[in-house]
């Protein structure tokens, strides 16, 4: 099959993108900068940008199917994404996965990712939607300051637990479906760990596998967003990361779910492994 995926620099797509390829397909990655695409036999880059999102389309008319995914930072999900849903309707795709986040389906119909979700579900093509929980990758990646400054996470979690999810698992997930054929048409699916742990516990998990002293922060929603902001934040996105949060803190990230094993056929990845397997990142100097 001929695969476009957007969001290509990220890591998400970027393993969408290697586990395609090893299947055998080609791919066409979006980009901001194709021009600075590592070249790769099979891979094609194209422009792809969340801030011109009309731009790009008329790869989707080379290809049999489409994986969406809104990048980091922006909180105009349909905006940006909805030309591309669109025009995957035009050309009549034979799949289109869409990744969101566990939970929007019980956002307002307005929301933007709720809005972009309906958008796709009524398209007529055969789509699925994956809404992964929190990515274990934030704690070597967003969240890694406070690690390595003052050997703290610092997030306002409380004492709620999460699904943590791998994100090479959420990669799997979506490279499965894009060549599933109709297995799994018109189908949303949770993306989740299979255990649930507090940020106490992952703090201890991390401290295991560095042999640093890692410990959790309850830090107040108020000090969360000043710390995006001088982190660079967008004043928007950082708002959204807060109310997310908060839904985090409420309980609404606890529940387990076993939609990776179903559709990869394999277990996902335990928070163990990732500690292990990223263990350098909080090792720097």
């Amino acid at each position: 099959m001929k695969i476009f995926v957007n969001g290509a620099s990220g890591k998400v797509s970027q393993n969408v993108i290697q586990e395609l390829l090893e299947a055998g397909h080609e791919v066409f990655a979006g980009t901001r900068f194709p021009e600075k695409g590592e070249k790769k036999t099979g891979v094609t880059w194209v422009v792809s940008d969340a801030s011109a999102p009309e731009k790009g389309l008329e790869v989707l008319e080379k290809v049999d199917a489409a994986f969406f995914i809104a990048p980091p930072g922006f909180t105009n999900q349909y905006e940006i994404l909805s030309p591309w849903i669109e025009k995957a309707k035009q050309v009549k795709l034979k799949k289109v996965v869409l990744m969101t986040a566990m939970g929007v389906e019980f956002a307002p119909d307005e929301a933007p990712f709720r809005k972009t979700e309906i958008l796709l579900e009524k398209s007529g093509l055969n789509w699925n939607i994956i809404r992964p929980n929190w990515f274990m990758q934030n704690f070597h990646t967003f969240w890694i300051a406070g690690i390595l400054s003052d050997k703290k996470i610092y997030f306002p979690a409380g004492n709620a637990k999460t699904s943590f999810i791998d994100s090479r698992d959420i990669s799997s997930t979506a490279a499965k479906l894009l060549v599933s054929g109709d297995k799994f048409a018109s189908q949303a699916f949770v993306l989740t760990g299979t255990k649930s742990l507090t940020h106490d516990e992952v703090a201890s998990i991390i401290s295991k596998h560095t042999g640093l002293k890692i410990e959790y922060v309850n830090v107040s929603p108020e000090d969360f967003k000043k710390g995006l902001l001088s982190g660079g934040v967008p004043e928007d996105y950082a708002s959204f990361l807060v109310i997310i949060a908060g839904a985090l803190r409420d309980g609404h990230s606890e529940a387990i779910t076993d939609s990776v094993q179903k559709i990869t056929g394999k277990s996902p990845i335990s928070f163990d492994k990732y500690a292990e397997d990223n263990k350098n990142a909080w090792l720097v100097s």
